[in-house]
């Protein structure tokens, strides 16, 4: 390719997408959106005890560099100009919570992930100093229940139980971030003057964050007991945060600007390019997450989903807000297929273990490994699989995973369509796990509407792009509803008749009604695994 090939392609914007379970760093075209180039390295997750999942925020960090550094590569094997990275961006999983010293810059614990239970007591105690011990309590001005899901209760265990973090408090030393704020604190500079910043839509995911005035709120604070010296500054999504110091060898991307900032889920929302007061998305990760815009105003759930800000795309832009039904286990029931049974070595085997059979027989799969998230917050939920007879084989247990994973995005689309009055007439999916037909088909069939998936998956890291690129001062992203480039899709539409479909969900219902109450944290703890 020619020199002059290469200046055609403009301005490119990086994107740093950390989820649960794997770091990617992706590039695209801030003119036409093309996705160049990309890297992914899966991340470890720790299970010390039953219901504790942690990861290791150096190895986070450590994943980033490497992905960075693999895509850079491949984008100068493919002759393309990496100095044309203009701006990054990045999106990440969201509540998971990190305290590290500054002085040091070293984690003080492993990060508690979202998905972790071990605060179910923390979240029990402080349930009795709420009158009536009412869950929704601060709902109004958080737009979420008390639940071990957010970052609050996560980081009180932290001052409980952590010695060196109680240490580190009292000397001024420690700092307290979700992952985007660990990452862009590290790729600033770290304890050479990096950027303790977060975004408001990761800042409303903690319940330390009023959603309207957006601040952190002293009163939050103080029922939580959290000092408010640890807390990042929380900034739009899409502004300029700081500039990276050189993460390659080469010194190529010093001293571009980190511009965009989104948890993951608002981050699809806009790489979906729901900007439109009901658009709505459905992210499969290792988690379900079903967003629908609300524009300007602040929706509240009867029906058991979160009130969380969708975007900020600037400094002096207006917030907008989202409703949000959260599933804990979506892409996470595959991959325990995978590794816990050991039925299937590969995530996308269980695919074809499905399609073999194309029926669970009456097998129904309730994955709540994490108790229930929405629309029930059921923390003493656990999972079951009933219906099992002698017929039963591997191949029904997949099919049966699968359509959980359907029948969860059911119930929360049947709560936003009671909460917003206009039922939603399609679904647009994104996420790892769209590229699983027969799931995606599944999914049409039991929601009775046509699913719609991009042609390019990667709407997280592209939302991110979009808000870097868009930043004032790096202005190389139209987000103009022009300006906007159509997204190619592929479709699936409904296969069965709505009765066997309600019949099937009917029977779902009942499985999870069985779920229920297993847990009681009276439990005596001989015999759990230490």
């Amino acid at each position: 390719m020619a020199a002059s090939d290469r200046m055609v392609l403009g301005p490119l914007v990086g994107s740093i997408d950390q989820g649960t379970s794997s770091s990617r760093f992706l590039v695209f075209n801030a003119k036409t959106a093309e996705l160049l180039s990309h890297h992914q390295v899966e991340i470890q997750q720790k299970f010390p005890k039953e219901g504790w999942v942690e990861q290791d925020p150096k190895e986070i960090l450590k994943s980033v560099h490497e992905c960075v550094e693999r895509t850079c590569e491949k984008l100068q094997q493919l002759n393309i100009d990496i100095t044309n990275i203009k701006a990054i961006g990045v999106s990440n999983q969201r509540e998971t919570t990190v305290v590290w010293d500054k002085t040091t810059g070293e984690p003080l614990y492993n990060a508690i992930v979202w998905l972790d239970l071990r605060t179910q007591s923390t979240v029990e105690r402080l349930l009795k100093r709420i009158p009536g011990k009412n869950k929704a309590y601060f709902k109004f001005r958080t737009g979420l229940p008390l639940s071990t899901y957010f970052s609050a209760v996560k980081l009180r265990w932290l001052l409980d139980n952590v010695e060196e973090i109680r240490q580190a408090v009292d000397d001024g030393r420690a700092m307290f971030g979700t992952i985007d704020s660990w990452l862009i604190w590290s790729l600033t500079g770290g304890k050479n003057g990096g950027v303790h910043c977060t975004d408001v839509t990761n800042a409303s995911r903690t319940m330390l964050f009023n959603i309207h005035s957006l601040e952190w709120d002293p009163e939050l604070c103080q029922f939580f007991d959290i000092p408010m010296e640890i807390l990042p500054k929380v900034r739009s999504s899409s502004e300029i945060y700081g500039l990276m110091v050189s993460l390659l060898k080469s010194g190529a991307l010093t001293g571009v600007p980190i511009s965009g900032c989104l948890g993951d889920q608002s981050a699809a929302l806009v790489g979906q390019m729901c900007f439109q007061d009901g658009q709505a998305k459905n992210t499969y990760g290792t988690g379900c997450f079903l967003l629908c815009n609300t524009g300007q105003k602040s929706v509240f759930s009867e029906h058991g989903l979160l009130t969380t800000i969708a975007y900020k795309l600037g400094r002096d832009k207006p917030v907008c807000y989202a409703l949000e039904g959260s599933v804990a286990i979506a892409g996470a029931v595959v991959r325990w297929l995978r590794d816990n049974l050991g039925i299937v070595k590969t995530s996308q085997e269980v695919e074809k273990l499905a399609a073999e059979v194309g029926t669970s027989y009456g097998c129904y799969f309730v994955p709540a490994f994490s108790g229930l998230y929405a629309p029930y917050w059921e923390p003493s939920a656990r999972g079951i699989i009933c219906g099992l007879t002698q017929f039963t084989n591997k191949n029904h247990i997949a099919f049966a995973a699968l359509e959980a994973v359907c029948f969860q995005t059911r119930e929360i689309l049947d709560a936003i369509n009671k909460d917003c009055g206009i039922p939603l007439n399609q679904l647009q999916v994104d996420g790892g796990m769209t590229n699983n037909k027969v799931l995606m088909q599944l999914q049409s069939d039991i929601l009775c509407i046509p699913v719609v998936k991009p042609s390019m998956p990667e709407t997280t890291a592209l939302g991110a792009a979009m808000a870097a690129g868009a930043a004032e001062g790096v202005g190389i992203w139209s987000l103009n509803p022009g300006d906007l480039t159509a997204v190619t899709c592929e479709r699936f539409e409904p296969q069965i008749n709505p009765e066997e479909s309600e019949y099937r969900y009917a029977r779902w219902k009942k499985a999870v009604l069985k779920s229920m109450g297993w847990e009681t944290s009276e439990a005596p703890s001989n015999g759990k695994p230490e």
